[in-house]
């Protein structure tokens, strides 16, 4: 846990209708655990006036709409919340999700390995063994920021962008992991693929996991890759899915 884990938090203001609620600078399960039981109490009891709260690492920025709901009246609803009995939030869930290392999928997966001292079969092996926390989405729909990586693959992101992945693309950068769900330029490394589908709009629930929920990877050959993306775009979901 960081030192800041358990400090109060601070009120920032993103413009005139939305206000960051920060309560730390850090990667941190338990700071994510404050976000999130705010998150959930704020939407189980919302203030007239608020329109959207989205929780990332470390804090949560509630949009409003300041002509119903000012601000000392927001701060004075989110410290009350806090004093409160903390919020039920909704029981995270466990996923397994299929990855293929290989050629073509796992495109920069040899420069990383090269880069951390070790074989491509042993940057691959290190990163499916890491248990992952799902810590919010960003950056383009179903973008998923992963912490977890293990420390002998936690490679610094590069200094010049290299050309769009796949979709579907598995990423390790900055101490982190991700999952792309479209395809872009990236700082990133390209480790491996998912055939599973993060973000699809015509689904009830838009976006697979939850903030909060946690995860690992589980190495499939190419062709096993292949018959799960079409069973993936058919609109199967094939991530499988426990209670944790």
């Amino acid at each position: 846990m960081s030192a800041d884990a358990g400090a109060g938090p601070v009120f920032l203001d993103a413009g005139e209708s939305a206000l960051v609620v920060e309560f730390g600078r850090s990667v941190d399960p338990a700071i994510s655990d404050r976000v999130l039981a705010l998150d959930a109490a704020l939407a189980a009891d919302p203030p007239e006036g608020l329109r959207e709260l989205v929780p990332t690492y470390r804090s949560l920025m509630i949009h409003y709409d300041p002509l119903v709901l000012d601000r000392a009246q927001l701060v004075a609803r989110v410290e009350e919340q806090m004093a409160a009995p903390a919020q039920q939030v909704r029981a995270a869930a466990s996923w397994t999700v299929p990855c293929c290392y290989d050629l073509p999928h796992g495109e920069d997966l040899a420069e990383l390995a090269a880069l951390m001292g070790l074989s491509p079969a042993q940057a691959a092996s290190s990163h499916a063994r890491g248990r992952y926390r799902v810590y919010m989405y960003g950056f383009s729909p179903g973008f998923t920021y992963l912490g977890g990586l293990p420390e002998e693959i936690a490679v610094s992101r590069r200094t010049t962008p290299r050309p769009p992945h796949d979709t579907k693309a598995v990423l390790v950068g900055g101490g982190l992991s991700a999952i792309a769900s479209f395809a872009m330029p990236t700082g990133w490394y390209v480790v491996g693929r998912t055939p599973e589908r993060l973000y699809a709009p015509e689904r009830a629930n838009a976006f697979l996991f939850e903030p909060g929920d946690s995860l690992r990877f589980e190495p499939i050959d190419p062709d096993t890759f292949a018959q799960l993306e079409a069973r993936a775009e058919s609109g199967e979901i094939v991530a499988r899915r426990t209670a944790s």
